[in-house]
Order: C-alpha cells, then structure tokens, then sequence
C-alpha cells in the first residue's frame, strides 16, 4: 500500500491536479474474485453476519441520494446503474446502501452483480414527527406500502428504518417515545417481510438510544484519527453487546483534504474498522454525484469516483483495503490454546474440531484430560492435539499443567462446552498486539442452536459476563474465554490450586493486576459457550457458584462489602443482568444540546438502590411476609404487609423488566412463541436469585456467616502483645503477615478502610464482628513490642432490630395475642442468641489466628 501511495503523490500533489485517471499499484494484488449472483439471505450469528455457513464482510458503499428522474425515482437510469454496480462488483465491494426505496429492477441488478443492498426507508426524522396529529400514523402506512414492492428480494441486506434522527428531535420528543416508535417501525417491516435484518442508523449525537429492535447495530462515524476511530468502534461494540456492529458510514471529503488525502484516510479507516471486529463497512459515498432537498450539493466530494464516474485514488485503495478484510496477513504470534475437560465428552469434540479447523496459522493445542471417567481422552486422540492425561485434580491444576506444556507467546483458555469463532485467535493476537496489557479476554455467547431453555438461560441472571473498567480494560473476564502472556501468567505463578470448578478466572485476574499488569478485552474474539439446558441444572449451577464466593472471600476479603458481595469497581457486560426499575439516569446532551457525542450517565448503586440485585432481598423481603403473617393473631402487624407486597412487587417487575429486555436469536428453529420464552425468562430471574441465596447460606458466605454456635469465649475487650527482638517488622508487614495466616486457614475477616480506627475484623455474622486494633512500640536495638486489643461491637441494625422485636412482642403479649407476642420474642431471643454467638465467635477466631501466626513465630 506504501507503493500505491507513492505512486499517487508522484502524480498528483494535490486534488487539483489529480486528472482522474485510474491509478495503478506498483505491487502485486490478488484479482477480484469471480463475482457470484446473490441467491440467499444474510443472518446474524453472534457478533457476525452469515451467508450460509460462511461469514459475510460488508464491503460496501452508499448510493446516492441522487435526483429524481422524469419516472419520479431517486437512482440513475438504468443503464448508468448498471455499470456503476459492475464497476463495484470489480472493485471487490459487496453491499450498496441506498438512502430512498430502490426498484425492484435496480435489486435485480443487485442480485446479479453479486451486491446485497441495504434500502434506507425514509420518513419525515428531521422534523418533530410526532406532534402532528396523524403524522405517525401516515408514516408507518407509507412505511407498509414501501416495503411490499420489495418483500422477499433475494439482495435485501436489511432494511434501515431511519437514519440520523436529529438529537433536538429526540431531545424534543424524548428518548422513550422516539425509541417506541422505530421500534413499531422495525415491528411492521417484519410483518411484511418476514425473516429480513432489520436496523436503524444512529450516530454519536444519539448514541444513547436504545435500539434493542434491531438485528445489528450500525452507526455513521466520521473521525479522522486512527487511534481515536479504534477507541470509539471499542465504545460501540460494548454498547452493541452480544450484537454485530456495522459502520454505515465512514469517508472523507476530497474537495477540501485532496484526493490522496482522502485515499490515505480511507486506506486506515476501512483497516481499523475490520479489526475492531466491525461486521462489515460502507464507504460514503460511490460518486461525488450527490442530492439534498431536490437540490445537488456542489461543495462536497465524498466519492470514490467524479461525478463523471471517473475513478480515484480513493477507489482503488479501498479496493485493496476490502481484498484484504477482514484483516491482513502479518507474522502471526504462536499462540498455545489449552482446554481442560473432566467428563467433557458430550461437547468437547465440537470444541476440538472447532480449534482444529481455525484459520489461524500458528497455534498450538493442548488438551488436559483431568482424569475423565468417559470417552473424553478417546475423542481427543482423533485430532492432531497435544493430550495429557492425569488423576482427578481439579480445575486450576488442569489449567497450570497446560501452562507448563504452553509454548506460545501467548497461551489461551476456553472451556470444554465451548468453541470458538474461526477469527478468535485472530482478533486476540491484534489486541495483544495493539495493547500493553498481561492478559486479554473476549465475550462469550450461547449458540442458538441449543434449544428454548438454554436460549432462556442466556437472557436469565448469574452467567459468565465479563466486567469493564473501560472500553478496552477489563476488571474480569470469564475463564471459558480468556487470554494470558505466557511470561506473566508464569511470573504469577498461575492458577491457584484450591479453586477446583470455579473462581479461579477471578483469582487470577486479581492477582494479575496486583502485579501491576492490565487486562483487556476485545469485543470480536468471541466464543460460543453452551448455557445449561435444562432449569434444575441452570438452578445446580447457580447453587454451586456460591462454593466459588465463599473461596474467594476467604481469600480476597478487602474485595467483598459488608454484605459479602463483590464490589466491582467496572461495569458488567451480558445478557440476563438484573437491573432495579425507575433508577435515575441522566443524558449528556451537552450546553444547548450542542455535545457531538452524547451518552447515558447511570449514578453508581448505592446499599439500598443494590439490595434488590442481591440474593438476600429475598430474605429481607421474607422477613416482612413472616412479619406481616403475624396480623392474623395481631392487627397492627398488618402495617408490615405493604412493605411485603411492595418487595414481592419490586421482584416481579424486575424479572418482568429482564423478559422484555430478553433477546432471542432468529436463527434458532422449532422455537416456542415469543410470550412463552419471555414468561421462561421472567421465571428464571424470579428462580435464580433463590438458588444463589441457598447457596451462600449453605457454604457461610454473606452476612448469614459459617461460624456455629458458639457462647465462650466470654465477648469482652482483650489485649495481646507479641516481643520481637529479632528482625525489626514494620507494623504494615506484621498485619500483612497476620492477615495472609487468616487467608491460609480460610478464617473470615475483611481489612479496615482508609477512615476506620481498627485493622481487621472478624465478622462470622450479619449481627455483630470483632474487630482488631494494632500498634507498635519501637524500644530500640531492633526490639519491638506488638499490642493488639479486640472488641465485640454489635451493630446498630442490630441492637435497633431487637428493640423492635421486644417491643412489638411485649405489645402483642398486652394486647392478649400470645401467638403474635410469642413468635416476636422468640424472634428477639433468636437475635440475642445470635448476637452473643457472633461476638464469642468473633474471639474465637482470633484466638486461632493469634496461636497460629505467633506461634509459628516463637518457633522461628
């Protein structure tokens, strides 16, 4: 490409003394491949489209607006239309998208010059559309009648129903109401034409617009510096989601850059749009020929060719950037990807043959056998891979021994339910090539194909997602997708050995940036990973997760609140999350609406907003049925009863929010009606936050505590002391040292704030914790004295708690409801109970943590 550009300043030094003439390169490029009549529609599979079994690149270009003819049709005549979309056709270019509704004779042409077309249906989007009385109405009627001469073409890309809607008009209307309406728009062309890609082309002045009505996500982006367009595509393949991302427009102006300028602009554009994991592009525009309001624009040239459809430079750089698509070879990294698998036979020769099959010309395939009962190791000799075979040892001692056998610069992950994308390794190796970071990660998405539940599954809470803390860095990214240096995972010593099914993903990641590295993500390097099948084992899996929390709060205890749940400095990303309905957010519409790129602000969660995301609100909202149950012996319970109906209703609307949001691939077949889906998916996120609150009351993790009954040590305030006089310790180590004791032996404790007046505490329950205050006194000579003082300290909830108890059971027991008094103070000697067994436990577990990591120290 060098040479082509070298060749171009050597003829023209600016734009007015380009001649217009073709320009060759110098070097040597393949010929465009035969062109093929389209004979079948495109589809969406995770973040790619498909024509067939094989991945379609848009390689496209816009068409028009062009000036009406005598007929009353916006496009050239015929034959004109003809030689432009041949000429197209040559040049590798695949798509053409039109802004007006297109003849069915210029689909034809489409159709045999192998070009999909994307039609733009219009409408009146610049003007306050729906003020007028009517108005709405007229368009989705105009909308139908559009669409019914077309229906069914074989060459209909998709259809795009509405393109840049001024942000004042959605500013004016309001986000919700705009959104309404391309969503009915969207409705009614499937209706009449069942089976098409349907989209809406936004740009960044309205990128908050929710469009989750559309099968892919195109947006027209205009910037020109190459690192700021890759940061911003990286923005929008996050807001896209599990969806393909597609630049409807992308260019430059030769009148005012000149025509090598903008063959230069193209040249990077076109190549930072592909390895951003974009599904595909469409340069603006084919010809400087250009209308607006029946008017030509004579100002801009923004085509490949004049308006005398002579080509330049810009037409055959773009042609060469397309033949290259989706990206161009390089010296590829030897990259080592390592499955594990223990009884995997059911879907692990998918993932094999998957890995076997990828384009990817440097890999290496490593596959631990982790001492499977099954055909697991006998399936695995079937295909040229690296397998080895040991005892049942767990998850992460499978995952290190595949790192000890790794022999690539970078050494990659994926589940035995899993398989890739053909270009995973691809996008991975670009990332870690375009990044400086220590790890990579990618998303993960369930295969349509899988049937009803798994699909319902997929859109149900509780899944892998992974966790952003910016476009491109991630704080988490899932173990069935995720990529390592090889030097750096080593250098941290790999997987730690006692997560055996899960949470290893987590621990690592901690550890990683501990170490001072950076995870990144990038959007394109997707797998598909299989979601359990059935609702018992959705409901297994999600019990079974809580194992993996309770191994990571004992471990990472500064990473986990006060109600045992991990706090996420990023932003989860996925299908199924849980969101609480009327949460304020906030549009950046910038100073007299003026902002080129307006976003969503969502406040962070504080305790009380994050309570009905946790499993516990279940127990909260439990407590108040409980509560109110009690108005059958007691009237004035009953004041418990709308609090009661106010959570159960909380609960339902969420689950309620989560169908709606739920998205469903078009690809899947023999699929149930949409409601039943959707009342599957409502179920499931009433259903999961049970199983997960079963779980961690079952494995001690949250506020519920794993500590028994316990009534001595007597709570009081105690002090220790420690005399060393061997090596001088500051007295930051001698904590670290202690706590690391407390992490070995899995005692719960977490690690005073930057504002608390104690060091560590013991908190065994949601009642009360025992908390640890240090010092030192420095006597000279390297001699040391270490005083520790602990103190129970019962929580105000708590205390108010019991109060509350007492004080309506003694009500009760006054106003002749014994049932009522009863059941409230045993409720109140229950907390008592509680409190006590905390506090003595709290002590207890210090006691140990004391004999444990002092005397060891005496020994030395």
């Amino acid at each position: 490409m060098t040479d082509l550009f070298d060749t171009m300043l050597r003829r023209s030094e600016d734009h007015d003394a380009f001649d217009g003439q073709p320009v060759h390169c110098t070097g040597e490029t393949e010929a465009p491949a035969p062109v093929r009549p389209v004979e079948q529609r495109v589809i969406v599979r995770g973040k790619f489209l498909y024509a067939g079994d094989e991945k379609f690149w848009i390689k496209g270009v816009t068409y028009g607006t062009f000036g009406e003819t005598e007929d009353g049709a916006n496009v050239p005549e015929r034959s004109v239309v003809e030689a432009d979309f041949r000429q197209m056709a040559q040049s590798g270019m695949n798509a053409v998208r039109t802004y007006t509704l297109p003849p069915r004779w210029l689909l034809d042409v489409a159709a045999e010059n192998g070009l999909r077309v994307m039609v733009g249906l219009p409408w009146e989007q610049h003007i306050a559309f729906l003020d007028q009385p009517g108005q709405a109405a007229a368009i989705r009627k105009r909308m139908r009648e559009q669409v019914r001469p077309i229906s069914g073409h074989p060459a209909l890309l998709c259809y795009t129903v509405g393109n840049e809607i001024p942000a004042a008009v959605v500013r004016w209307h309001g986000k919700k109401k705009v959104e309404r309406f391309l969503r009915s728009l969207a409705t009614l062309v499937r209706d009449e034409d069942p089976g098409v890609l349907v989209t809406y082309v936004n740009f960044p002045t309205t990128e908050y617009l929710d469009q989750d009505f559309a099968d892919f996500i195109a947006f027209n982006v205009y910037l020109e510096d190459k690192a700021t367009l890759s940061r911003y595509l990286a923005r929008l393949q996050n807001m896209a989601c599990e969806k393909p991302l597609v630049m409807a427009e992308i260019g430059l102006d030769s009148r005012r850059n000149g025509a090598i300028t903008q063959a230069k602009a193209l040249d990077w554009q076109v190549k930072t749009a592909f390895e951003a994991g974009c599904a595909g592009c469409f340069v603006f525009a084919w010809t400087d020929e250009w209308h607006r309001g029946g008017h030509e624009i004579l100002d801009w040239d923004f085509g490949l060719v004049t308006r005398e459809r002579q080509p330049k430079p810009a037409l055959q750089t773009v042609q060469f950037a397309y033949a290259a698509a989706p990206m161009a070879e390089r010296d590829w990294p030897l990259i080592s990807v390592v499955v594990c698998s223990y009884n995997g036979s059911g879907t692990i020769e998918e993932t094999i043959k998957a890995l076997c099959e990828l384009e990817y010309p440097a890999k290496q395939i490593i596959v631990i056998d982790d001492g499977s009962t099954d055909a697991t190791p006998d399936i695995a000799r079937k295909y040229p891979v690296e397998l080895t075979s040991t005892e049942n040892r767990g998850l992460s001692n499978a995952r290190n021994l595949g790192l000890e056998q790794a022999r690539g610069e970078i050494t990659v992950y994926i589940d035995d339910d899993a398989y890739p994308d053909p270009h995973w390794l691809h996008y991975m190796a670009l990332a870690f090539e375009s990044q400086q970071v220590g790890a990579m990660g990618g998303p993960n998405i369930g295969p349509p194909e899988d049937g009803d539940i798994a699909e319902c599954v997929a859109n149900a809470p509780g899944g892998p997602v992974h966790v952003l803390v910016g476009d491109q860095v991630a704080e988490h990214i899932p173990g069935c997708n995720m990529a390592y240096r090889t030097d750096k995972l080593r250098a941290i010593g790999g997987f730690d050995p006692q997560f055996r099914v899960a949470g290893d993903d987590v621990d690592c990641c901690w550890r990683l940036m501990d170490s001072g590295e950076t995870i990144g993500f990038h959007a394109a390097a997707m797998v598909w990973h299989h979601r359990r099948p059935s609702i018992s084992r959705y409901l297994k899996q999600q019990r079974g997760y809580a194992r993996a929390e309770a191994l990571l709060e004992a471990k990472w205890p500064e990473k986990y609140n006060s109600t045992g749940h991990l706090s996420w400095h990023g932003r989860l990303y996925g299908r199924g999350l849980m969101q609480v309905p009327f949460r304020p957010m906030r549009i950046y519409h910038g100073t007299f609406n003026a902002a080129p790129f307006q976003s969503i602000y969502e406040p962070a969660a504080g305790l009380v907003s994050s309570l009905p995301l946790m499993p516990e609100w279940y127990a909260i909202v439990g407590g108040l049925i409980a509560l109110s149950l009690l108005g059958i012996a007691w009237t004035p319970m009953l004041v418990f009863a709308p609090f009661a109906i106010a959570g159960v209703l909380l609960s339902v609307m969420m689950a309620v929010q989560g169908a709606r949001r739920a998205h469903f691939s078009s690809v899947a077949t023999g699929r149930r009606p949409a409601w039943q889906m959707r009342a599957i998916v409502a179920w499931l996120h009433l259903l999961q936050p049970a199983a997960r609150l079963i779980g961690r009351m079952q494995h001690g993790i949250g506020p519920w505590g794993r500590a028994p009954l316990r009534l001595f040590p007597l709570p009081r305030a105690r002090e220790k002391t420690h005399w060393s006089e061997i090596d001088w310790v500051s007295l930051e180590d001698r904590l670290a040292g202690l706590r690391q004791t407390m992490v070995e032996l899995e005692l719960p404790h977490r690690v005073g704030g930057d504002t608390d007046d104690w060091d560590i505490a013991f908190r065994p329950s949601l009642f009360a914790e025992t908390r640890v205050t240090a010092m030192v006194e420095e006597h000279g000579a390297g001699c040391q004295l270490f005083r520790f003082r602990t103190r129970p300290v019962v929580f105000r909830g708590t205390i108010l708690l019991g109060l509350l108890l007492v004080g309506l059971g003694v009500g009760a027991l006054l106003s002749s409801a014994p049932i009522a008094g009863g059941a409230l103070i045993a409720a109140a000697i229950y907390v008592a109970i509680a409190t006590w067994s905390a506090c003595s436990n709290g002590g207890w577990l210090w006691e140990r943590a004391w004999r444990s990591h002092f005397g060891e120290a005496r020994k030395e």
